[in-house]
């Protein structure tokens, strides 16, 4: 028999990234397990919505049956307090949280403060809080006041990919991720023009219109720092898998990551790493693997790429280290075991 989940999610379920892959992923690996999922579509203006949005998502949330398992992303749970907190008497409520959002780069302070106040008021109902990383369940517990027995760590799968094979020629630096605050290409594309006179390409992969004044300050960057025949914005692509095959360094300066699937991308492909030491990085990238500096650090981040591209012994040694790590990570269907087996003790 099939069990019955409403799985919550604010936007276009088919945007290129993390948390949207996460999610488009466990649906179909829930389905898999014999679970009935249906997806609820919440509005795309969270974790900023409007009162009318609020609106329409109160009223969703109160056609859903009486005893309903919901599990809802984060980017909404924790934007709705008032909703989950009217709802709580009635339907079985998981958050799946896949990084706190007042972490996010580039909030004002109040933002900060409204986003803290209101994500701490709504995970204080959920009958469940699932994570993808330790690093996040340990902030939860430490500083959102969250249970360790209401919390579940149910981490993104990898699947296998054939080791990359390299682009053949200059080295290609391939950084994946949404031109936004906490992505941090510019630090990336800073510590590129510190490296001028060694060889090399640099293809950014990653949305460019969630942020439009990030986007633009990014091209602004690149023109002025003379590499604009060197850097690509590629924009969102359908697959990125080649990206990894054709890449001999993969670096991104994340300030901030809940788990960072790209790394783990990068791993299974066996490229060598240059990133930030920041939230769930250092849980996923092993030193053999990567080399980690403080976010926000352009000489460091640069002194990191510098030693890969001039010393291809490094490079070989750390993609194979990278790769081997990369094969030890679960599967999406280890990892949808993991989030199925905590929905069927909040169902019970």
């Amino acid at each position: 028999m099939t069990r019955r989940l409403v799985f919550a999610i604010p936007g276009d379920i088919e945007t290129r990234s993390g948390g949207y892959g996460y999610d488009r992923r466990m649906m179909a690996e829930l389905a898999g397990l014999g679970r009935d999922v249906t997806h609820l579509a919440l509005p795309g203006s969270f974790p900023a919505p409007s009162p009318a949005d609020l609106e329409a998502t109160a009223a969703a949330f109160a056609a859903i049956p009486d005893g309903t398992l919901v599990l809802v992303d984060g980017l909404a749970f924790g934007a709705m307090p008032n909703i989950v907190t009217a709802q709580a008497g009635r339907l079985r409520l998981v958050a799946l949280v896949h990084h706190p959002l007042a972490l996010e780069a580039g909030l004002s302070t109040a933002e900060r403060e409204r986003l803290d106040r209101s994500e701490r008021a709504a995970l204080g109902v959920a009958e469940q809080v699932v994570v993808t990383s330790p690093a996040t369940a340990r902030e939860l517990v430490a500083n959102w006041g969250v249970e360790p027995g209401r919390l579940t760590v149910a981490l993104p799968g990898t699947d296998p990919a054939p080791h990359a094979t390299g682009s053949g020629g200059a080295p290609v630096i391939l950084a994946v991720g949404t031109a936004i605050p906490r992505k941090d290409h510019a630090t990336l594309v800073a510590a590129l023009a510190r490296l001028a006179d060694h060889d090399w390409r640099c293809r950014i992969v990653g949305g460019l219109d969630a942020d439009p004044a990030t986007t633009a300050a990014l091209r602004d960057q690149i023109a002025a720092s003379g590499l604009s025949d060197r850097i690509e914005l590629a924009g969102a692509l359908p697959d990125v898998a080649p990206e990894y095959r054709r890449a001999d360094i993969f670096a991104l300066a994340s300030r901030y990551e809940g788990y960072g699937m790209v790394f783990a991308e990068a791993m299974a492909n066996g490229l060598p790493i240059v990133a930030c030491r920041a939230g769930a990085v250092g849980d996923v990238v092993p030193e053999s693997a990567g080399i980690l500096v403080a976010p926000g650090d352009v000489a460091a981040f640069a002194d990191g790429l510098g030693r890969l591209l001039a010393d291809p012994a490094l490079r070989a040694k750390m993609a194979a280290a990278s790769h081997a790590a990369g094969q030890k990570l679960p599967t999406w269907q280890q990892s949808a075991a993991v989030l199925s087996a905590a929905l069927e003790g909040v169902a019970r």
